[in-house]
């Protein structure tokens, strides 16, 4: 309960006794009589005549009032400092407190310039009997008056701490939360205004304090206050919040109006705005260092007294902020190395991917189209090779963000490796089709590559090639779209890059013999593994006739391949896979040592200095192991290395 330490109001002298009703007499009487328990324990006596709205007031319930004590004309007259919203619950308590039996309660919230905002408790007290009432029961109602301020204060922290770290552990936005929080404190703690500042960097990079959210009532004639705030900018240590968010202290202002420090006197004196405290959000990082995310501020058309509650809150609120603010801050560090590739700051593979998915679900079920983009940069690895890997990036950074100045909102831009990026582009709303529209965007791409870019003076030139894909036109899912977009872009690289071309039937009937054929080849490397282990390869020998002699001095051992249902496929079919799929080191080995084997039967035979020629491929002869391993073959099998004869092509022999 609240003490009073002001000295007791003077009682209404009233000229018009003849006005004050006998119960109310007795009552008068009694407030004239000095109440020590009353003093005591910090409560005041009320009495009511309900038929003349009359009231006699003790010293002890004047004082929480703000009112004159003893006898008053009418009830209005003791509640002018009432919050408005309560003064029909409390009448209402007054008039009902005479009946009998009628235990009645009534909380009520008065505001004025000494206290700040309090809150009372009305309760009426029931007569025993009547002979031991001083005032008849039936013709005045009595009781007494509380100051729970204390109580509610107490509740209210509660409350505002719980509310408080429930919005801030739920939110994923902290201006939302902050508005909220500052609607919280003006609303329970009698607070007009509130806004929070935050740092942010100026045109010359250098740190301001801007208001970035607020909250205040209904009042219109806030207005002008509002505005004023959210225009300033200050500097660290300038006006009152810019040397709060610089020392970390928190600052009482008593006279907003006469303060050095605050900045918009003149739409604070039009606001009729008076006193404010204003705080930091604080907090300390794992290292000792502390870190203030912004600064909290609030401001009352009274004087507040310093024993206000928000200074008792402030740690708690700021605390809660600043926790906020750094979680969000590591949940934006974790996003952004999840979904944000780290050189360009575009959207990385995985992350586009997954737009490009939603994408897809959300234009199928609206029967909307969108385009993508497959783009690739032209003589980029010259760069690279010619100025480092760092001028490359300096490329790659720099075309990211023209790429990204060039689309509209909605659509996205990201890298997906290397010197790859994409586009999946909206239709922008102008008069031109679509594929108009794409195509005028791709004209943009091209330019924003062709403009040159630079390196520590030295100015790279690249170019880029746009393959360009329609949904649901070329594909109703992400692979088929990107497959479709891939294949449009092969085929300007093959016809000599910088330029763009859309998917077409023709693209689509490559990109259906590309998939053929790499589907044959698969199948075909996955037979001639099994052909090789099953010893399906043979050879067909070809003699060799000395011109002079006409004898035959050599033979060439030519592989062949039987399949298992008799069919003999030819060299020029399955040696070029082989050296795709460098398969054509284990049958180079093979063909030497089948081919020594049976050079070795035919010496013993009588074709003593026959000589075997064996065709070699580059990746064979190439190969550091290669001498050692014929030694080896050439002594198993018997023979002299003279009579192993190697074949080359031309094209290995000018390597």
């Amino acid at each position: 309960m609240r003490a009073s330490t002001s000295l007791p109001r003077p009682f209404i002298s009233c000229s018009h006794d003849s006005d004050i009703t006998p119960p109310l007499r007795s009552a008068l009487a009694q407030t004239n009589l000095p109440d020590p328990v009353e003093q005591a324990a910090s409560f005041g006596r009320w009495w009511h005549h309900p038929e003349t709205d009359q009231l006699v007031l003790s010293a002890g319930a004047a004082d929480m009032l703000g009112v004159e004590a003893g006898w008053h004309r009418g009830s209005e007259n003791c509640f002018p400092h009432v919050v408005p919203d309560d003064v029909l619950a409390l009448t209402s308590a007054l008039s009902m407190a005479k009946e009998a039996g009628r235990q009645i309660e009534c909380e009520f919230r008065i505001i004025n310039e000494a206290g700040g905002l309090r809150w009372l408790r009305l309760l009426p007290l029931i007569p025993l009997a009547p002979s031991v009432s001083v005032i008849p029961s039936l013709a005045l109602a009595s009781g007494v008056l509380l100051d729970i301020t204390a109580a509610k204060h107490a509740a209210i922290r509660e409350r505002l701490s719980f509310e408080s770290t429930r919005l801030f552990v739920n939110t994923d936005s902290l201006g939302i939360a902050v508005t909220k929080l500052i609607q919280l404190v003006c609303e329970n703690l009698g607070w007009e205004w509130g806004a929070y500042w935050a740092p942010e960097s100026n045109t010359r990079g250098e740190p301001q304090l801007a208001c970035q959210h607020f909250w205040h009532g209904s009042q219109e004639t806030l207005t002008a206050f509002t505005q004023e705030s959210r225009t300033l900018r200050m500097a660290p240590g300038a006006g009152l919040v810019g040397r709060v968010w610089q020392t970390g202290a928190a600052r009482w202002i008593e006279d907003m109006l006469s303060d050095e420090d605050f900045l918009r006197n003149r739409s604070a004196q039009q606001c009729r705005l008076r006193s404010g405290y204003v705080f930091p959000v604080v907090y300390v990082t794992d290292d000792g260092h502390r870190q203030s995310p912004g600064v909290l501020e609030f401001y009352s058309r009274l004087s507040r007294q310093r024993e206000a509650q928000l200074p008792t809150l402030s740690a708690t609120i700021g605390a809660l902020i600043a926790q906020t603010a750094q979680r969000l801050e590591q949940q934006e560090t974790i996003r952004q190395l999840a979904q944000v590739d780290g050189l360009t700051e575009l959207a990385n593979r995985s992350h586009f991917y997954r737009i490009l998915d939603s994408a897809c679900l959300d234009a199928d079920a609206t029967g909307t189209l969108f385009g993508l983009m497959f783009i690739d940069l032209d003589r980029f690895k010259p760069v690279n090779d010619a100025f480092g890997h760092e001028a490359g990036n300096v490329v790659l950074r720099a075309f990211a963000q023209r790429l990204q100045a060039l689309v509209s909102a909605g659509s996205h831009v990201g890298r997906l490796g290397g010197d790859e990026f994409a586009i999946l582009a909206l239709p922008d709303g102008s008069s031109l089709s679509f594929n108009e529209q794409l195509n005028l965007l791709a004209d943009q791409v091209l330019q924003a590559a062709r403009k040159p870019f630079w390196f520590e003076q030295h100015e790279m030139a690249v170019s880029a090639s746009i393959g360009i894909s329609v949904f649901p036109e070329n594909g109703m899912s992400s692979p088929e779209l990107l497959r479709s977009a891939d294949t449009a872009m092969y085929r300007i690289k093959k016809n000599g890059r910088n330029a763009l071309n859309f998917f077409s039937s023709s693209t689509s009937h490559t990109l259906a013999l590309q998939q053929s054929n790499v589907a044959q080849r698969l199948t075909m490397e996955v037979a001639l593994h099994q052909a090789l282990a099953n010893n399906d390869l043979f050879f067909e020998y070809q003699p060799i006739f000395d011109s002079n002699s006409q004898q035959m001095h050599s033979v060439e051992a030519l592989i062949r391949w039987r399949r298992p249902n008799g069919e003999i496929v030819r060299p020029d079919v399955f040696i070029p896979i082989a050296e795709q799929s460098r398969l054509i080191i284990h049958i180079g080995r093979w063909v030497v040592r089948q081919a020594c084997r049976d050079l070795a039967r035919l010496h013993q035979s009588g074709f003593k200095e026959l000589q075997m020629h064996v065709n070699m491929a580059a990746t064979e002869f190439t190969s550091s192991n290669l001498p050692d391993e014929l030694r080896a073959i050439i002594k198993a099998s018997g023979i002299r290395s003279r009579h192993l004869c190697l074949e080359l092509t031309e094209s290995m022999l000018m390597q």
